[in-house]
């Protein structure tokens, strides 16, 4: 599981970072790639990466401002030329289906692949399948904005090969099936418990990514023990009060909000244009003096998730 920052920048694209687009990479574990906004220019980005827009099936966009959302008729028709066929689901507030269908019909555009929408009123689960729980919540912004939990099930341990062999279990489709169920009948009568020759469950990893927000302390408990919480820190801490007005968030508040979480890594991402690249070592460390453990987000920046073990 990988994060790839696709674009940083907040409100318009500049020299240094284009604007927001962020790329979840669940290709070993499902063989899919889902995608957090689609500001501009997101499929040029996407050109100067591996990336295989056709294995892209799932876009969450987090609001309507065009910084997160105007790349998108862009990207679902190039998807269509370069081969893809799959279905696509957006997920995003109410409104985006119509700005998509809009586009799409006065452009005269024909996709090879059904687009399906599921559009957001409230906080609550929004997705889920044998591998990932997707959960949003509302947030605090000019316009409706949502927070997505990605939560990765616990996954059964590794096959104790050896014991089995010990026990006079030679290799062969049983073993799927020792694996795949609680109990199994052998031919000889005996009974093989799956827990007694599996080993510990590989845990699930969670992720936590938010849109556009002012700071909201009580927000913690949805992102309590994430992996990875990625946060707008569109102003340095000394902007607290036009962070405030434009409802954003600053550097110190992102990371007083991971903190309060106890959440193992902040990446901020979503920086003002009036930062130039110069000044991100001090908008880091106004976040690291508060939470240790945060990077800052830069155009192409990729973070793996890892498993915790147990």
């Amino acid at each position: 599981m990988k994060i790839t920052f696709l674009g940083t920048g907040a409100g318009v694209p500049s020299k240094e970072r284009n604007v927001s687009s962020i790329l979840l990479d669940l290709t070993q574990e499902m063989n899919k790639l889902w995608l957090f906004d689609c500001g501009e220019a997101t499929q040029h980005q996407i050109l100067h990466t591996t990336i295989k827009p056709r294995k892209i099936d799932k876009i969450f966009i987090t609001h309507l401002h065009g910084d997160h959302i105007f790349g998108l008729p862009g990207f679902v028709s190039s998807r269509s030329f370069q081969g893809g066929t799959e279905p696509l689901t957006i997920f995003g507030p109410k409104g985006i289906k119509q700005f998509v269908e809009t586009a799409l019909s006065i452009s005269k555009t024909r996709l090879s692949y059904p687009i399906h929408y599921r559009e957001l009123d409230g906080s609550g689960n929004i997705y889920e399948d044998s591998s990932f729980i997707v959960d949003c919540v509302r947030l605090d912004h000019n316009i409706t904005s949502f927070g997505f939990r990605i939560v990765e099930k616990d996954k059964l341990g590794e096959l104790n090969v050896q014991k089995l062999q010990q026990m006079g279990i030679p290799p062969g489709p049983i073993y799927r099936e020792i694996k795949e169920n609680e109990e199994t009948i052998l031919e000889d009568g005996r009974i093989i418990y799956r827990k007694n020759v599996v080993g510990a469950p590989k845990k699930g990893r969670t992720i936590s990514v938010f849109g556009d927000t002012r700071i909201m302390p009580e927000h913690a408990s949805f992102i309590e023990g994430s992996e990875v919480l990625v946060h707008e820190a569109t102003f340095s801490a000394d902007k607290k009060d036009l962070a405030k007005s434009y409802y954003h968030t600053t550097t110190e508040e992102a990371a007083s909000l991971a903190n309060k979480a106890k959440v193992e890594t902040l990446i901020l991402t979503h920086i003002s244009s009036r930062y130039q690249m110069e000044q991100k070592e001090n908008l880091l460390f106004e976040a690291k003096r508060i939470f240790s453990n945060t990077k800052l987000a830069h155009d192409f920046y990729t973070f793996e998730v890892k498993r915790k073990e147990g």
